[in-house]
């Protein structure tokens, strides 16, 4: 899967932390991340963020995120968020992603992915079920202040594929992210 023309994938960093925000309140009025939140998770060495952003029109803009956490060498690890600018959906922005998130869960060793999806969202419940997720608890009125049910969905992640030791591990979406994707920002 790879994104539309304009677009590209990188890791995120601290500074991206407004632009995420700002991306957070509009996808999440009512139950959005605090900004102290967000930075710590930017900054957590468990995490594992990543931004879609625009590479035409002069300056960059954060059109999508997402983010994943797992402690070194858990073999669970749990999707914390994933937006997409509401101008933005239906592109495949979020399954790229997605996508991304379970490749690097792979690449840490991660045999399962838990998440929580809101019971009122059928667009993410259809795209988690369609990676193989399957629901496997529901949390009464976990998104507050809506009192909206979360579902707990779990996938079983096969291995990833072993590569040389010499040769770096590729995403098997868009290529490594790693510290040459951050450097390159203007």
């Amino acid at each position: 899967m790879t994104l539309p023309d304009g677009l590209r994938l990188r890791r995120a960093h601290p500074q991206d932390l407004d632009d995420v925000m700002w991306l957070e309140h509009t996808s999440f009025p009512t139950d959005a991340w605090s900004a102290s939140q967000m930075s710590g998770e930017l900054y957590s060495p468990h995490g594992y963020y990543v931004v879609v952003e625009t590479t035409e029109d002069g300056a960059p803009t954060i059109v999508g995120y997402a983010g994943l956490s797992s402690l070194a060498g858990n073999p669970v690890a749990d999707v914390q968020t994933i937006a997409v600018a509401a101008e933005q959906r239906g592109k495949g922005i979020g399954r790229v992603l997605f996508t991304e998130l379970l490749a690097e869960a792979r690449r840490r060793g991660v045999h399962e992915v838990f998440l929580e999806v809101r019971a009122d969202n059928p667009v993410a419940q259809a795209m988690y079920t369609a990676f193989g997720f399957e629901r496997i608890a529901v949390r009464p009125r976990y998104y507050q202040p809506d009192g909206v049910d979360a579902w707990v969905m779990r996938a079983a992640l096969e291995p990833a594929a072993q590569a040389p030791t010499s040769a770096p591990s590729p995403s098997s979406t868009v290529g490594p992210i790693g510290q040459e994707a951050l450097d390159d920002r203007s």
